[in-house]
């Protein structure tokens, strides 16, 4: 209990696997909180001041499963081994913590979703703005940003999604950061940016950091000396798979803030489910590190458009030339060669890692010849990448047996023939049951005892066994190791000689294993720079190859990038609804350009509005990462941020109702949006009074076409917003058409030119099976409310001119209809005629 306690001490804030004998014991607290998190057996052990000692406990052979449970729930474990011999120890076995398990620093397979990356983020805090750190140590990366305020920080953490955040212990921090699960307090000085980059340049053994391309960003330093500094005191141990820091910038990928990820549903839907998203569709990566990649492009389409054509040139080359499938069939053999290496950098790797190793770089040579043909510049840079690794393969084939065991310590790793020392203590070893058989035979002649056999236990070694009716027969050279209840047990000089020999060469065989092993390590790691460059070459021409699977199996046409503004999609397909509905999907055009900046889209509920904005920011997206569209055409002109305001839903942990989000959302538009900017809006201001959100829609579209001139679609039910598509405005109208037939609707889902006449509300509430006596009232009053606007059509619409206010009633006292139309009034924006054209409104109010 010293040594745990001592241990505990320099882990006060975390789990405390204590590692005792054959299991890894908890204690007191940690013992409780492991055995509500497991569901295991909660025990006790001896006393202390009277009262008994709660323990909890798991083998430590199969530790691994329970760490991943208590890491996915967002703990982390110190593993406090034994570092002695027990054999060799006098009293107590030494013990001592090797390294912390933690959400964002775990490297074992059993740990990790094999198709997701697990990272570690650091954030450093100052006045121009934040410095990002972040490290995928299952892969061996490590990046670095500098963001600029709360909103792009926000935007990083939805994009990255860490396991695990680390801040400075201070106060003033965002809402959006202090809820991020997995969230570490550091002391803030280990953030400072002159002790980090005298950190950095021991680490990476450097003169400066101008290699590295961060020189000038205190910030980005700060947070990684932060970072690595945390990833040191858990490992316990060199990181020499971390080799290099990168760096991104916020100009060299379209823009997308948490909302917009949020609303597009790229990897994940509001209820939690993977399968109907873009990736999912996306996804028919073969090896787990192409997925792995695919989710990171996903979530980082590139402004680099050279980049990205040439990924475009890439697929349509795998396809004219028809190497897709072959390629495909490659990766089958490849395995996850980027964890793998990291994995034998932290010295973690185990056998059938390495026989995966060697499996994938045996089919390096079959791969580029495969890629040699083919007429790529992105695919010949990616063939040059893999390199020349035969003398590691070699070195592999010749050294592992065909089917390792699942742990080097076990033994039978190498093959025969590999070490001529090793296969000497081997055929000692297997020499032993013949020894033993003969020597039986020998000594029942010798003796007379017909039943005398030889045996063996791991207590008492080997001995001859002679039943206690026999026992008096038993020569004198014997000596008695063992009496049972039914036998004496003896032991010869010779057998002793023997099991000296025998057990000697088992104990000096599996020493000399564990020193090949490391052997075999050291010369991996000899060559990780270029194994890790080859791993991943493999893992973009696993998504390309994906991306030209896609683009056959659905139909997918290759965009065209063009350097001149506007984007025209022709037959454009949402690609996740089409992946999951029965019915063929209705195809639909987009054309947005210098001329015609906004789409007004009108129509009836379900009749297909969101899909259609949604799809043509997808298309948008797919084609900005490489991938094929689902399209028969696509012209895209520059793009720099996607922006989008879909759906209703409130944050109260936040203290904000569904219209203040809704408000929120479209004020970071407004304020972000370029001319380069699409932007998606899906009724603005249906959160508030009716006139209130028709004002605040009216005045917010206006801006968008006039302001910010942004690549609108601006869905609304709002049919006095289709006035705004006047000459010269920028602003068009479209509509989703639907047939009534009878008391039934059919959605047509074809978008036509021109606003639509009505919206079928109450036709869309049948289907959703409201009674039919709500029906039928709703119906009659309706009428009244289209009466009572026919009657007065002044009060009904608001102009062009955003001039007219209809009677609108306050909380607490009726409001004069005229004087808040005056009020709405700036003389100074008026033109003559708009100026006449009020003064005849506010007449007729009075």
């Amino acid at each position: 209990m010293k040594q745990f306690f001592a241990a505990k001490a320099e882990h006060p804030d975390v789990l405390l696997f204590f590692r005792m004998g054959d299991f890894y014991e908890l204690f007191y607290d940690d013992a409780r909180k492991a055995a509500r998190l497991l569901d295991i057996t909660l025990t006790q052990r001896g006393s202390s001041g009277g009262a008994p000692i709660p323990m909890a406990g798991v083998p430590h052979h199969s530790a691994e499963g329970y760490l991943a449970r208590l890491v996915a729930l967002g703990e982390s474990v110190a593993i406090c081994e034994q570092i002695g011999d027990p054999a060799a120890s006098k009293g107590l076995v030494e013990r001592k913590v090797v390294r912390i398990v933690t959400p964002g620093t775990v490297t074992d397979e059993a740990l990790l979703d094999e198709r997701r990356d697990t990272l570690l983020l650091a954030v450093a805090r100052g006045k121009d703005g934040y410095g990002l750190a972040w490290a995928d140590l299952a892969g061996g990366r490590f990046l670095v940003s500098e963001v600029a305020n709360e909103d792009q920080l926000e935007a990083e953490l939805a994009r990255l999604d860490p396991a695990e955040l680390l801040l400075p212990d201070e106060d003033g921090w965002p809402l959006a950061v202090l809820e991020r699960t997995g969230l570490r307090r550091r002391a803030p000085w280990l953030f400072d940016a002159d002790s980090g980059q005298r950190h950095l340049l021991r680490f990476f053994a450097l003169h400066d950091l101008s290699a590295f391309g961060i020189e000038g960003r205190p910030l980005a330093i700060g947070a990684a000396s932060a970072l690595l500094g945390y990833v040191e005191e858990t490992q316990k141990q060199r990181l020499p798979h971390l080799t290099s820091i990168a760096l991104e910038t916020s100009d060299g990928a379209i823009a997308m803030n948490a909302a917009t990820r949020r609303h597009l549903e790229l990897d994940s839907r509001i209820d939690g489910e993977t399968r109907h998203t873009l990736l999912g569709v996306l996804d028919s990566s073969v090896s787990p590190m192409g997925g792995r990649l695919l989710r990171r492009w996903l979530h980082r389409p590139l402004r680099d458009r050279d980049l990205v054509r040439r990924r475009h040139a890439a697929v349509a080359t795998l396809i004219d030339q028809g190497a897709d499938e072959d390629l495909r069939e490659r990766f089958r053999a490849v395995g996850d060669l980027e964890r793998i290496l990291s994995r034998v950098a932290l010295r973690s790797a185990r056998p059938r890692d390495l026989s995966t190793l060697r499996d994938g770089l045996a089919m390096l040579p079959a791969l580029r010849e495969l890629l040699a043909p083919l007429d790529s510049p992105r695919l010949r840079e990616l063939s040059d990448a893999l390199g020349e690794h035969a003398a590691e393969a070699h070195l592999l084939s010749q050294s592992l047996v065909e089917h390792p065991p699942v742990l080097a310590r076990d033994g039978g790793v190498f093959a025969d023939g590999f070490d001529a020392e090793l296969d000497e203590l081997r055929q000692l070893s297997s020499n032993a049951d013949r020894f033993l058989v003969d020597l039986e035979t020998r000594e029942r002649e010798s003796s007379g005892i017909p039943t005398l056999k030889v045996g063996y236990n791991r207590v008492h070694g080997y001995y001859l066994e002679i039943s206690k009716a026999q026992a008096g027969k038993a020569p004198t050279h014997y000596t008695r190791r063992q009496t049972l209840a039914n036998a004496e047990r003896y032991i010869t000089e010779e057998l002793k000689q023997f099991e000296d020999k025998v057990l000697s060469a088992r104990e000096r065989s599996l020493a000399r294993e564990r020193l090949l092993y490391e052997q075999l390590l050291d010369a991996m790691n000899a060559r990780l720079e270029p194994l890790k460059r080859c791993a991943s070459a493999l893992s973009e021409l696993d998504v390309l190859a994906a991306f030209a699977e896609r683009a056959q199996a659905l139909d997918w046409v290759r965009p065209e990038l063009s350097d001149d503004a506007g984007l025209r999609i022709e037959r454009g397909r949402h690609p996740v609804v089409e992946a999951v509905r029965e019915d063929p999907f209705e195809p639909n055009d987009l054309v947005l350009d210098g001329e015609r900046r906004m789409l007004v889209v009108t129509g009836p509920n379900m009749g297909g509005k969101s899909t259609y904005m949604r799809q043509n920011a997808l298309i948008v997206l797919l084609a900005h990462i490489g991938s094929f569209v689902p399209a028969s055409k696509a012209v895209l002109g520059p793009i720099d941020r996607i922006l989008t305001r879909i759906g209703a839903g409130d944050d109260l942990a936040k203290g904000q109702s569904t219209f203040m989000v809704e408000m929120s959302e479209t004020s970071y538009i407004l304020h972000h949006a370029t001319e380069h900017s699409l932007v998606l809006m899906d009724e603005i201001g249906r959160g508030t009074s009716t006139y209130d959100g028709l004002a605040l829609a009216d005045a917010c579209a206006r801006h968008l076409a006039s302001v910010n001139r942004s690549y609108t679609l601006f869905a609304t039910h709002y049919f006095e917003l289709t006035t705004l598509a006047e000459p010269g405005s920028g602003i068009a109208n479209v509509h989703l058409d639907a047939v009534e037939h009878g008391d039934s609707l059919v959605f047509m889902h074809a978008v036509k030119d021109g606003p639509a006449d009505r919206s079928f509300g109450l036709q869309v509430a049948a289907l959703a099976g409201l009674p039919k006596t709500v029906i039928r009232n709703a119906r009659g009053r309706l009428a009244e409310l289209e009466q009572r606007r026919h009657d007065a059509p002044a009060a009904a619409t608001l102009s062009a001119s955003n001039l007219e206010q209809p009677q609108q009633f306050g909380l607490f006292a009726p409001a004069s209809a005229a004087l808040e139309a005056l009020s709405a009034i700036d003389p100074d924006e008026l033109t003559p005629r708009q100026a006449l054209e009020a003064l005849y409104r506010l007449k007729a109010l009075q």
